[in-house]
């Protein structure tokens, strides 16, 4: 009973968060296909193929694609770009393609943030654009409602969204419902729309009209854009509930809303203008575009707090500077709030609404980061498929063949709304880009660079004076390095000449994985000279704490009082030089995004008081 009572609070919760993006791609999808840059002559054979199009579309790169094959390259039950590179870091170790693989994920993940400004922006917009329907004189009210909405809900992130997250749930079930009743209900007047499940009404849109079909694809995208989300919040809901709740309502209630919109095309090609609010009768469009801006905020909260754990995700896997993550639920781990990438998001969210200023114009900005990140999610799941699943190789290019062919197609279309707007997630996307590597890389040439400055332990324990005086209580010197001497410790020794009496060398390393088991998170050894060396491990997901680390040390037989202890940390000081190892401008934004680092003893919850600082200069 209890399991029962946990898998449909999984699943509430699931239909809550997982599909508000795809879920609200009803609004804008058809209407931009048939009345956007590129639109369609409303004819029933470009209904039906359009149809047709949206129906395959969805069961190949979602239901088959990223439900039935992708889900299953879940990395210890997490998914998502960096989850999925993590993964396929580990299993192509050793064969030459790390560096490819490594570029693609970080590229995919880069083009995540991109596309989290993206969907907010055109989501609330386009249900507040119900406007025109319900009350057309209040439309130049559209853009200023929509960015007040936007605001306010970047306002509410610090606070949690543990208490408004309980509505989720019940408010996109509605949601969902209202898709299946308004479409039904035009479905019943015109059944016959159901026949665009047959494949050869898209061949036969193809076929006669072979630009526009192509150009068609660019809006025909918006359908599925969110469909990435079924894997990456996989983590959060587990693979079964998502599947019970994509097959048994979600997809339903979306394909009978997208024939109920072709059906109601076909008797009046006229309510093209607005295909999904004119399904409602008048007396229920009102409430109708209240509850559309309730799911499109919704839709807001589930990409801004993935966004929040692709930026903790990026930290912990070193792409990224240390920055504040405040956890705001004491019970649930996943509840954080990140804010530098809050309000990054919210700058760029509202700048978008007040450049575009119509759902329409945004479409055009719209896909190619979602394909781009799809292209990239088949590339990589194919080395899953062959090194980890061991496909037989010709099973492997069939599968991985036909997904990037489609793949392929709908980048292609997208590619020519880049003069219109998808330059700019393609933009922001480069910046991010840009931004991961550059800290990945730096971090690399600051080990190599600590490295050559180091001296072993053997040697430096060897040459220590036995008469060296030792202080009461117990020193962690912490070092990136776990082979070597910390730079802080010589520093000490040599400005301060004394030795704590017990002196512990602690690594913080974070696994591929996401989360790490707590019987293996510290390893422990004895250096001799009460010197130990500490390896503490936390998973990806995971936020460090040392002082609770620390504490499991009880079974080494060494307790720690934080009162008695003394953390002593390296500031390293970054000099670019004209060294081989990065250009002088990457150089010179590594060492910007250094200082601004969060400080170590804030990110690893180190008491404030206990903490000692020791300068390191370092060329790289």
């Amino acid at each position: 009973m209890e399991h029962r009572k946990d898998l449909r609070a999984l699943i509430l919760g699931a239909i809550g968060v997982v599909y508000g993006d795809i879920g609200t791609s009803p609004l804008y999808a058809l209407k931009e296909t048939f009345s956007g840059h590129h639109p369609l002559p409303v004819t029933p054979a470009n209904i039906l193929g359009v149809l047709s199009l949206v129906f395959w579309a969805i069961t190949l790169l979602v239901s088959i694609k990223y439900v039935a094959i992708i889900m299953r390259a879940d990395n210890r039950g997490e998914g998502g770009s960096l989850a999925l590179l993590a993964l396929v870091t580990r299993v192509t170790k050793g064969s030459g393609l790390t560096w490819a693989v490594s570029a693609l994920g970080i590229f995919a993940a880069a083009l995540f943030y991109g596309d989290s400004m993206i969907t907010p922006a055109i989501s609330v917009l386009s249900a507040v654009e119900g406007l025109h329907v319900v009350a057309p004189a209040a439309s130049q009210f559209v853009v200023p409602i929509t960015v007040v909405i936007l605001i306010g809900l970047f306002w509410v992130q610090s606070r949690g969204t543990g208490a408004v997250g309980l509505w989720f749930g019940p408010v996109m079930c509605v949601w969902f419902a209202t898709l299946a009743v308004l479409g039904l209900i035009h479905v019943l007047e015109n059944p016959g729309v159901i026949r665009a499940v047959n494949p050869l009404y898209a061949v036969e849109f193809f076929t006669n009209h072979p630009y526009l079909s192509f150009l068609a694809l660019g809006s025909v995208v918006l359908a599925v854009t969110g469909g990435e989300a079924l894997y990456t919040d996989m983590g959060h809901f587990g693979r079964r509930p998502i599947r019970l709740t994509w097959f048994g309502f979600v997809l339903p209630a979306l394909l009978l809303n997208y024939w109920g919109q072709g059906a109601m095309l076909l008797a009046d090609p006229g309510n093209v203008r607005d295909p999904f609010f004119l399904m409602a009768p008048d007396w229920a469009q009102a409430p109708l575009v209240l509850l559309a801006t309730c799911a499109t905020i919704i839709a807001s909260q589930a990409v801004i707090s993935g966004a929040f754990s692709v930026a903790r995700q990026a930290v912990q896997l070193g792409y990224m500077p240390r920055m504040a993550i405040i956890h705001t639920s004491g019970n649930e781990a996943g509840q954080i709030y990140v804010p530098l990438t809050n309000w990054t998001l919210c700058f760029g969210v509202v700048m978008l609404v007040l450049g575009f200023r119509s759902s329409s114009n945004l479409a055009a900005a719209y896909g190619i980061a979602v394909t781009g990140t799809m292209l990239i999610d088949t590339i990589l799941v194919a080395f899953v498929m062959y090194y980890m699943w061991r496909w037989q190789l010709w099973l492997v290019a069939v599968v991985a063949g036909v997904f990037l062919t489609i793949d392929t197609a709908f980048l292609s279309a997208n590619a020519l709304k880049i003069a219109q707007g998808g330059w700019f997630p393609l933009l922001v996307g480069l910046i991010s880009f840009t931004v991961l590597t550059t800290w990945k890389r730096g971090r690399q040439l600051m080990a190599a660079a600590q490295s050559e400055l180091a001296i072993s332990l053997e040697d430096f324990l060897s040459m220590l004076d036995p008469d060296i005086h030792r202080v009461r209580g117990t020193a962690v010197f912490m070092t990136g390095n776990s082979e070597g001497v910390p730079s802080a410790l010589l520093h000490n020794l040599k400005h301060n000449q004394v030795l704590h009496q017990r002196v512990f060398l602690l690594t913080v390393v974070t696994t591929e994985t996401p989360y790490v088991d707590p019987a293996q998170r510290t390893e422990y050894a004895e250096l001799g000279n009460d010197f130990y060396r500490l390896i503490v491990r936390f998973g990806f997901m995971e936020q460090p704490d040392i002082p609770e680390a620390l504490a499991t040390c009880v079974s080494f037989g060494h307790a720690f009082n934080m009162m008695e202890t003394t953390f002593f940390l390296s500031r390293d000081n970054i000099v670019p030089t004209l060294m081989p190892g990065m250009a002088l401008w990457r150089e010179r934004l590594f060492m910007m995004l250094s200082r601004n680092a969060t400080p170590a003893h804030e990110f690893f919850r180190i008491p404030t008081n206990r903490v000692v600082e020791l300068g390191t200069l370092l060329e790289i």
